[in-house]
């Protein structure tokens, strides 16, 4: 737009520049200007296409020692080895793009589900769409917590106050206001009528105009420069990567030293270097960075399918690794729709409500009834939520009045509201001024002790002694209510009012609300507990409420576990290790505040813990930010979400605990990854040294050992990566953060697997040259063939570290099945086929003889399950 200064303009010259009214653009006038000015989606970093992906396979070291094989292989002459090795390559490198292209679109689409929301006016009704649906024109609703979607023109305002660091570099949040600002050019900082994209509402509420959409606002301008940054590693692919190096640089040692060794026996240096080359390449754990994606990558899956989207890979694995989940209560441990179960009047005049959550059936049962209505009138004047049907929107204890008040037939037409204050957190009230009968009121709902503040009286008794009144607030609370405390009052009229106006009201009752536990939720707690993982509720209810719902969920069965934000502070003030000792005994944490929920969470953290934190608001950002794994709920704020590395899309805390097991399947399935493929290296490694020490022909050439590296670990690292997880994975205790990937378990079973390997295979070489005199071509056949099937039938050793194969579910990983069978035919083909047979220098192994081969691989399942067996019995 040429003039777009939209700061020094009139509201009504704004809603005439963009053609819009105050009710909002027509739904066909917004389709309208979607097709003009396009979605409001800032552009994505540039995804990197399948060609880029597979050119940058060719700079993997791995893959630059296969292409200096080939140049060697041409210029000794060895054609058929250098073309064979070339289409090894490229399937190597065609699978490696396939699958990392693949990880790349299950993210994109886990992303997708995780779409941010806006309050929108169309047609004059209140609507709530993705924030890339709005439009220029549209009119949005914004409130603390809330990230900004868009520039817009603020039209009303109250209370607002606006994080603009990310675009002026101001730690402080920034006073806004609807005025029209007279100077024509104004910079960002001191535009006090805009808000920005990217921004958050700190605290407030605003009715705002769209005035710019994706590129062409603020953030938009700048997005190019900073959308190219890379994404660093996680640390668990960072120690991976670091192992893979290691091993590169021992076994590259080993084959300078293997060079050195053939040179001085006489070989030919062409065939030494080809054959050094490939041995050192089959060794290597090549595919461990790939398998490690595609174990993360399958994980996250399962977790979306399980309603928890991994915003990063490494975060599903972390939060397999927490140690204490630090969660929300209202709507992760209880489902998040209040209900207003009693009324209870200062006289001690009590009424009972019928009905759960958000449906209007049931009665309120009591004597004269029409006070219990003039309360629930007073909880639907002050009310910022809207009710329908199909459509719920606003805070749930606003819509629980909502739904008393239809119970009750409750009609406001009559009452024109004046002035708002709207509820925050960190007042625990809002007001509402109204007229009435050419009168003005004021009433005001939120905790007992903020609204009795404003009270100089109480209705139905003749002194204003609270003391009474505070005993129904813990008789209530101490059955499990969220108590809501009202009063109301006759004011003086003035032009505007704000707090300074809340004085000398009459408190009018107590509001009783149940938030029913989720059932699923105490298993859910059960299987933490059995699972080493510490459960602690933090909540910024009553004590009495969060204990009596700590007790429903099995959580603590000791008041004495229970905690307040008052004891946090008093034992902040003494010292870290005396902080420590308190938290250590507490399992609640009632009326905490976000910089007390901060200090616990470093408080664990300082003393080892893998802190899991959950929350909502924009006062959860802190902990969730400073927590190992931040978990936001679907239904939070845009600043949750933004800060959290998960987001729990149902909002329930039993799929968090269903993630922790995906979590916990995903580095078990690394570790039998890692397992199988350096086993299987170091038996390679063996019989090939072996060989030479004992002046034996080498037992595989080149290609062959390439091929085997393609048939076996190409197919059945990927294929473990499928495995489930094991049931008894959730009653074991959490591994420690600092543990090693490589465990002296590890070790352990890499040495005895993959020496026994090795010396089953060097043994039935010695057999075939030594003693059989099988010719050394067909000899090779056979080692090929033993090494396929030995591997194959390793790699159901490698299914569970500890479990006996007979304890294993055969046909749980079909996908692995698959890959056995697949590794099976590939071996047969290439000594049947001739076109193959002759590429790889093979040849036909009669079907006895087979079943001898497939006789000598069990052993390897022998020898590990004795092992397993020794083990368990330690």
């Amino acid at each position: 737009m040429k003039d777009d200064r939209f700061y020094a303009m009139s509201i009504e010259e704004i809603y005439t520049k963009l053609k819009t009214t105050s009710i909002g653009l027509s739904s066909k006038e917004a389709k309208k200007n979607i097709e003009k000015y396009g979605l409001n989606i800032l552009p994505k970093n540039k995804r990197e296409s399948i060609l880029s992906i597979f050119i940058k396979e060719l700079f993997d070291p791995i893959v630059i020692l296969l292409l200096a094989a080939i140049v060697i292989s041409f210029l000794v002459g060895e054609n058929i080895d250098a073309i064979a090795i070339i289409i090894i390559v490229l399937i190597d490198m065609i699978i490696g793009t396939y699958e990392e292209n693949k990880a790349i679109n299950t993210i994109e689409s886990l992303q997708k589900l995780v779409e941010e929301k806006v309050r929108v006016i169309r047609d004059g009704n209140e609507l709530l769409l993705d924030s890339k649906e709005i439009t220029i024109g549209d009119l949005i609703l914004l409130e603390s917590g809330d990230k900004i979607p868009c520039d817009a023109r603020i039209i009303e305002s109250h209370n607002l106050t606006v994080d603009e660091s990310i675009l002026t570099g101001e730690s402080l949040p920034v006073e806004k206001n609807s005025k029209e600002l007279k100077n024509k050019d104004v910079l960002i900082s001191s535009q006090t009528n805009m808000l920005f994209t990217g921004c958050s509402i700190v605290t407030g509420r605003a009715k705002c105009i769209v005035v710019k959409t994706a590129l062409n606002t603020e953030v938009g301008k700048i997005f190019e420069t900073i959308n190219n940054s890379k994404q660093e590693d996680s640390p668990l692919t960072k120690r991976v990567t670091k192992f893979s190096k290691q091993i590169s640089i021992l076994i590259l040692v080993v084959a300078i030293i293997l060079f050195i060794v053939l040179y001085l026996k006489g070989l030919r240096i062409e065939e030494i270097l080809v054959n050094v080359i490939a041995l050192a390449v089959s060794a290597l754990p090549e595919g461990l960075p790939l398998a490690l994606t595609m174990a993360l990558t399958i994980a996250s899956n399962r977790m979306a399918k399980k309603k928890v989207v991994a915003k990063k890979l490494y975060s599903v694995e972390a939060l397999g690794s927490c140690t204490v989940i630090a969660s929300d209560k209202t709507g992760t441990l209880t489902v998040n729709e209040q209900t207003a179960k009693r009324i209870l009047l200062p006289n001690n005049q009590e009424y009972l409500i019928k009905g759960e959550g958000y449906n209007t059936d049931g009665n309120v049962y009591g004597n004269k009834l029409e006070y219990a209505k003039e309360i629930a009138t007073l909880g639907v004047i002050n009310n910022e939520a809207k009710f329908s049907k199909n459509n719920l929107i606003g805070d749930s204890i606003d819509l629980a009045f909502l739904v008393l008040g239809e119970k009750l037939k409750v009609k406001t037409n009559k009452y024109e509201i004046l002035e708002i204050i709207p509820y925050e957190s960190y007042n625990k009230y809002s007001a509402v001024f109204y007229k009435y009968n050419n009168e003005v009121y004021c009433t005001i709902k939120g905790s007992l002790e903020v609204v009795s503040s404003f009270c100089d009286s109480i209705n139905f008794v003749e002194n204003s002694n609270f003391k009474s009144i505070y005993k129904q607030n813990e008789y209530l609370s101490s059955d499990g209510y969220r108590v809501i405390a009202i009063a109301n009052g006759k004011i003086k009229e003035k032009d505007s009012y704000t707090e300074k106006d809340i004085k000398d009201l009459c408190f009018m009752g107590l509001v009783g609300f149940i938030d029913p536990i989720r059932r699923d939720v105490i298993k859910a707690i059960s299987d933490c507990t059995n699972a080493g993982i510490k459960v602690l509720m933090i909540t910024g209810d009553h004590p009495l409420t969060a204990f009596k719902i700590a007790k429903d969920l099995k959580l603590t069965k000791n008041y004495d576990e229970v905690t307040t934000g008052v004891e946090v502070d008093e034992y902040l003030s003494k010292g870290k290790e005396e902080f420590l000792e308190f938290v250590l005994t507490k399992k609640v944490f009632a009326r905490v505040t976000p910089l007390q929920k901060l200090k616990i969470v470093e408080c664990l953290k300082d003393n080892g813990d893998f802190v899991a934190v959950t929350g909502d608001g924009v006062n959860d950002a802190p902990a969730l930010q400073r927590a190992n794994v931040g978990i936001s709920m679907g239904s939070g704020t845009d600043i949750a979400k933004e800060t959290s590395n998960m987001i729990v899309i149902d909002d329930n805390f039993k799929s968090i605990v269903k993630g922790v097991f995906e979590g916990r399947v995903a580095y078990s399935n690394i570790r039998k990854i890692t397992y199988f493929l350096i086993s299987c290296g170091l038996a390679e490694i063996l019989f090939f040294v072996l060989s030479i020490l004992f002046n034996m022909p080498i037992p595989l050439i080149a290609i062959q050992l390439l091929w085997l590296n393609v048939v076996t670990d190409g197919i059945q690292d990927i294929a473990l990566s499928f495995e489930k997880g094991e049931k008894s994975i959730m009653k074991l205790s959490p591994r420690r953060p600092e543990e090693n990937l490589f465990d002296r378990k590890m070790i352990e079973e890499i040495l005895v697997a993959g020496l026994s390997i090795g010396l089953i295979v060097f043994l039935y070489w010695i057999y075939l040259i030594k003693f059989a005199n099988v010719e050394v071509t067909m000899a090779r056949s056979y080692i090929m063939a033993l090494m396929i099937i030995i591997q194959n039938l390793h790699a159901f050793n490698c299914r569970s570290e500890d479990k006996s194969i007979s304890e294993i579910n055969f046909f749980s990983n079909k996908i692995f099945l698959i890959g056995v069978i697949s590794s099976m035919v590939l071996g047969v083909l290439v000594m049947e086929v001739p076109i193959l047979s002759s590429l790889l220098k093979t040849a036909s192994i009669p079907g006895k003889e087979l079943l001898v081969l497939f006789a000598l691989g069990l052993l390897i399942l022998l020898i590990m399950e004795i092992y397993k067996k020794i083990k368990k019995e330690k």
